[in-house]
């Protein structure tokens, strides 16, 4: 649970702010999300590799 400290002399915006900050640092959202379906190691480890690979070729692409 992330929990932000309001300060009295802080507006609601600025506040809004540091929560998502303070959550997107933490991957909440990612975690979840990863979580929602069981995957297969062979699978997770398959897709690691395709992901490495389409980075790796977008970036030989560029230089």
């Amino acid at each position: 649970m992330i929990i932000i400290d309001v300060k009295d002399s802080e507006g609601i915006d600025r506040a809004l702010k540091r929560y998502k900050r303070k959550q997107r640092e933490i991957k909440i959202l990612k975690e979840l999300r990863n979580r929602r379906y069981f995957t297969k190691p062979s699978v997770k480890r398959r897709n690691e590799i395709l992901d490495a690979a389409y980075r790796d070729r977008v970036y030989n692409d560029k230089n």
